[in-house]
């Protein structure tokens, strides 16, 4: 082997090694802002473009593919805590066709943050509305998608403003009087009576406590890095004391459960899907839904906790796109008799 190829080979070895060993110091010393690019990247590569919509002095940011079209647009709110990127793995198997729009929920992630804003569901309801309002989303019906503290909000909202929306899916949703209590609810009753020494466990400060909240909310079993978990607490904790103030507005007296009390107005189409081993809003709450809107579709997962979004992705998917088709079936079927 000669010098000059000696030396290709070093410098090849070199340009390799190099990407290599910053990504390894990069994962060892800031996961969390790994963890921003990894979500930058699954965006790019899905087609997902982040937008901004300014609302007079409040501005929301958003995440949007396609173009309206034939199928109703749809819009998804994620959980408390969470952001439009928890959306991702379920935007990989629905068709690149659909105008999809992922919004950061009131004061979560790019979406203005106020100390004067209302947090209650009523509150997040209303600015939600101001957002689909702004980019004039309700021009057409759509369909409104929410998971957890989203599907209390999703639910609210298509009982506040039913001309808006063509149908309903709520995943997992909070805001329903289950009739089975959950490890999570217990978990609450020790916080009240330990009068708030204990922490909110959907509010970890550590990576033990990340793990932990993993646990609680998803019934399969990821195996996630330390370093993950640490920077995944990293990303949060400068936002914990806003998720503290959050959720205690959620969970309080006029919000708790007010899907509950609004679900009645629901005139909507309106599918429910939820994990059977849900350990955060029991499943049941499911069959309560079902009793006050009979005609509502229930898609109850097996093996699937809290976090179906992440769980069992390519099945929602498939469950919300199957939905939506059979609505406009039913409706055009139902245009045709009128005609």
């Amino acid at each position: 082997m000669t010098m000059d190829m000696v030396n290709l080979f070093a410098i090849s070895v070199g340009t390799l090694a190099i990407p290599l060993l910053a990504f390894m110091v990069s994962f060892l010393l800031w996961p969390s802002t790994l963890i921003k690019v990894y979500y930058w990247y699954w965006r790019r590569t899905l087609g997902m473009q982040v937008r901004h919509a300014d609302c007079g002095a409040y501005r929301f940011c958003y995440s949007y593919r396609g173009k309206p079209g034939l199928r109703p647009s749809i819009l998804m709110l994620h959980g408390f805590s969470a952001h439009k990127d928890a959306w991702l793995s379920v935007v990989k198997f629905l068709p690149k066709h659909l105008h999809i729009l992922c919004v950061d929920m009131p004061g979560h992630e790019g979406t203005t943050r106020s100390s004067a804003d209302d947090y209650s569901i009523q509150g997040q309801v209303q600015r939600v509305h101001q957002f689909v309002e702004c980019i004039k989303l309700n021009k057409k019906p759509f369909h409104i998608v929410g998971t957890s503290m989203g599907g209390n909000v999703a639910g609210v909202y298509a009982a506040t403003y039913p001309s808006d929306i063509f149908g309903v899916t709520l995943i997992c949703p909070s805001g329903i009087k289950h009739t089975s209590e959950t490890k999570f609810d217990n978990q609450l009753q020790d916080l009240l009576n330990s009068q708030h020494t204990l922490s909110i466990p959907l509010i970890p400060n550590t990576a033990e406590e990340m793990e932990e909240m993993l646990r609680l909310c998803s019934h399969v079993r990821f195996k996630v890095p330390q370093q993950v978990l640490q920077g995944l607490v990293d990303v949060r904790i400068p936002h914990n004391d806003f998720y503290q103030e959050v959720f205690m507005k959620i969970w309080g007296e006029s919000s708790r459960f007010a899907l509950h009390e609004h679900m009645h107005q629901i005139t909507s189409p309106l599918q429910v899907i939820w994990g059977k081993q849900d350990q955060v809003v029991d499943v049941s709450g499911a069959r309560v839904i079902a009793e006050v809107l009979s005609g509502c579709r229930l898609d109850l997962l097996d093996h699937c906790g809290h976090s179906v979004v992440m769980e069992r992705p390519r099945k929602t998917a498939k469950l919300i796109l199957d939905f939506i088709i059979s609505q406009q079936s039913t409706q055009n079927a139902s245009n045709k008799k009128q005609c």
